[in-house]
């Protein structure tokens, strides 16, 4: 492997640590040792690769909008013309439920986003314009977006019922708002994971 290819692979496993990291404590839950440690890398390592914990933040952004859109994409190719019911029904019961660490960029890094700096910001809605614009893009589906505002609004359902089901300390009460929100955005289509 070369220098330049090790580089690289180093680069990726920073960026990856630095997302679970944020996704999980948040912005101000790690510093910058902790994000060079969840990597395996020093923290001189980190800062060959990053000038700062903001410029790591802001890849992560970057990183976990692509991983979203990226899930939009393997859902439409594996499923096709049931991709939005399969993707809505996939995101309100294994997203829900995994480690914070490993949960949607989009539901996680959002407040943290809302506090940063312009440029992520900026980042941040661009990598959202791109999601919506897959929605969009993809096979006819049953109950799927067709603009813009109805991509959006069916991320902002999306994002906001799982955040409430996280939140909540009853598995039950949970399980309702997940549902709810799989009603509103499918229907008679609606059916828990």
């Amino acid at each position: 492997m070369s220098r330049l290819e090790q580089k690289s692979q180093t680069r990726q496993r920073i960026v990856e640590a630095a997302g679970r990291s944020f996704r999980k404590g948040g912005f101000g839950g790690v510093g910058v040792d902790g994000l060079a440690k969840e990597a395996g890398v020093t923290s001189g390592a980190f800062y060959g690769h990053f000038g700062s914990k903001s410029d790591a933040f802001h890849e992560a952004v970057v990183h976990g909008m692509a991983d979203l859109k990226a899930g939009v994409l393997y859902y439409q190719q594996t499923y096709g013309g049931s991709w939005w019911p399969e993707f809505v029904k996939f995101y309100l019961g294994a997203k829900r439920r995994c480690d914070l660490a490993e949960s949607c960029g989009l539901q996680a890094l959002s407040p943290e986003v809302a506090r940063a700096s312009p440029e992520v910001r900026e980042a941040f809605e661009g990598g959202l314009k791109e999601v919506s614009a897959a929605i969009l893009s993809g096979p006819k589906s049953p109950k799927a977006p067709r603009d813009e505002a109805g991509a959006c609004s069916a991320l902002a359902a999306l994002v906001g019922a799982v955040t409430l089901a996280r939140a909540v300390g009853s598995e039950q009460f949970g399980n309702a708002i997940a549902a709810s929100a799989g009603v509103a955005l499918l229907g008679e289509l609606w059916q828990p994971r």
